[in-house]
C-alpha cells in the first residue's frame, strides 16, 4: 500500500540520483495473462537492494529494524478496522520493529474482509494515512508543493528511496503529462504489496485508489497509479489527474485465481472491485 507520507522531510537525508530512463507514456493496467502462475519462493534470497524476482517467483527481502518499524506502525493503525475478524492478529502485541511484511499484509487482508465494501475499505486506508500525519499537514503540503513540474519531480524522487520497504525497487522515469515531458514518473519494478497479497482487490481498493485520492484531494498534487497485473509492476505519475473509477481499467480486473486465498476464479471481475 503506497503511503502518502511524502511530507516535508529533513533534507539532511540524501539519496542517489535515479538513473536516466527513456521517455514513457502513461500505461494502462493489463489483464491477467498466463504468466500469473503460482508464487513460489526464490531459490536464493535477495537483499532489499537487489532486483525483484521474475514473475512466478517471490522476491525475498532482508528487512532491517527501521523497515519493520514502519510495517508495525502501519499494521497497528490498520488493525483497529479489522474488529470483525474472529481471530486477532497474534503479532499485534509485538513492538513495532518486531513485525514482518507478511503480518502487515495479513492485517490489510483482514481489514478488507471486515470493511466489506470497497468504499469502506478505501475510507479506512484514508483515515490511517491521515493519522500518520501531524495536524494541518495537508494544508502545509499544499503551500510547499503546489502542483508544479518541480513539485511533481521532487515527490517522484523522494518516493524511490523512502518507500522501497513498502513497494520494492523502483526508479524515476520520464513521462508525459499534458503534453509535457518530465521526470515525475516512478516505475515500481514489481510491487511488493501486490506480490505478497496476490490480491487484485487489495491492490486497487487499499493502495491505488486511496493513494491517488490522498495526493489529489488532500495534498492537491494529482497522482495516477497504473498497475500492470501481468508482471506486477506499477507506474506512478505525479501531476496526472486519475480517471474516474468507472473508467479505470484497473476496476475491471479478474482475480489472481492461483494466488489469492479469497479469489473467485469464475468471476470475470474481482468481486472486491464491484461492491
Amino acid at each position: 500500500m503506497a503511503s502518502p507520507t511524502l511530507m516535508p522531510v529533513d533534507l539532511r537525508f540524501s539519496f542517489a540520483s535515479p538513473a536516466s530512463a527513456a521517455p514513457r507514456t502513461a500505461r494502462r493496467p493489463k489483464k491477467l495473462g498466463s504468466r500469473a502462475a503460482a508464487v513460489r519462493c526464490a531459490a536464493t534470497p535477495a537483499s532489499s537492494s537487489s532486483s525483484p524476482a521474475p514473475m512466478g517467483e517471490k522476491t525475498v527481502y532482508k528487512d532491517g529494524p527501521l523497515e519493520r518499524a514502519f510495517m508495525g506502525l502501519f499494521a497497528r493503525k490498520m488493525s483497529k478496522f479489522a474488529t470483525k475478524t474472529p481471530n486477532p492478529n497474534p503479532n499485534i502485541s509485538r513492538a513495532v520493529w518486531e513485525w514482518d511484511y507478511e503480518s502487515f499484509v495479513d492485517v490489510s487482508r483482514r481489514v478488507m474482509v471486515s470493511c466489506g465494501t470497497r468504499e469502506r475499505q478505501q475510507a479506512a486506508v484514508r483515515e490511517v494515512l491521515l493519522s500518520m500525519l501531524p495536524a494541518g499537514a495537508p494544508a502545509q503540503f499544499r503551500k510547499l508543493f503546489p502542483p508544479t513540474r518541480w513539485a511533481c519531480e521532487f515527490n517522484a524522487a523522494l518516493t524511490v528511496p523512502f518507500f522501497h520497504w513498502l513497494v520494492g525497487p523502483s526508479e524515476v522515469v520520464e513521462v508525459e503529462v499534458a503534453g509535457v515531458k518530465q521526470r515525475s514518473g516512478v516505475l515500481i519494478k514489481k510491487c511488493r504489496y501486490l506480490e505478497n497479497s496476490g490480491c487484485v482487490g487489495m491492490c486497487v481498493n487499499m493502495c491505488k485508489i486511496p493513494t491517488q485520492s490522498f495526493f489529489t484531494d488532500e495534498f492537491g498534487l494529482p497522482l495516477t497509479m497504473n498497475p500492470n497485473f501481468e508482471d506486477m509492476s506499477c507506474e506512478m505519475i505525479y501531476g496526472q489527474v486519475p480517471p474516474p473509477l468507472e473508467e479505470d481499467p484497473a476496476s475491471k480486473q479478474p482475480c489472481y485465481a492461483s494466488l489469492c486465498s479469497i479469489a473467485k476464479p469464475a468471476a470475470p471481475i474481482c468481486p472486491k472491485l464491484q461492491n
